[in-house]
């Protein structure tokens, strides 16, 4: 019997605009970051990392980042769930939102923000992991950046060193 394969795309939504009196939680995609989450998809559907689930914070500048994204993959995913506990949130709350995913899902897509993304990627990885992307998170991610990780653990069991953490990418836009 083999193993099935897991991957975890943790996503930092792209460039947003300065809080111009709509509030944190309200701050759209800026230019550059919709040109940024345009050119995500294409970067996903490359590295051969098409989710067939999303979970995305409900903020506005990630569901902008999920939706532009979203229209460069080959196929949709199997379901798009947007999490209000994603938005402010730290290690603990990303690691319940993925332990949550069904095992049947293979390819988990986590759209989020800084510190958490860079922190859940950093706490996931196994000492293993590619040197260059342990440094990157290490000091955090920049905007439109994707930790991908991946293990032959199921969601339920994800934690500490449990998955390699095999690349940090980042459309050119």
């Amino acid at each position: 019997m083999t193993s099935l394969s897991y991957t975890l795309i943790l996503l930092r939504h792209a460039k947003a605009e300065h809080d111009h009196g709509a509030g944190d939680h309200g701050r759209p995609l800026a230019l550059r970051g919709r040109r940024q989450a345009a050119a995500l998809g294409d970067v996903l559907r490359l590295a051969g990392c098409v989710p067939t689930t999303v979970l995305c914070s409900d903020a506005l500048r990630t569901r902008q980042t999920w939706d532009l994204a979203s229209s460069g993959l080959s196929d949709p995913p199997e379901q798009v769930r947007v999490l209000p506990s994603l938005y402010e949130a730290a290690v603990p709350e990303v690691l319940e939102a993925v332990r949550a995913v069904s095992e049947h899902s293979h390819v988990l897509l986590v759209v989020g923000h800084e510190p958490a993304i860079s922190m859940a990627a950093d706490y996931l990885a196994a000492e293993s992991s590619d040197d260059g992307s342990l440094a990157q998170v290490r000091v955090g991610v920049p905007t439109a950046a994707s930790c991908i990780l991946t293990s032959d653990q199921a969601w339920a069991h994800w934690g500490r060193g449990t998955a390699q953490l095999t690349a940090v990418v980042r459309p050119e836009a």
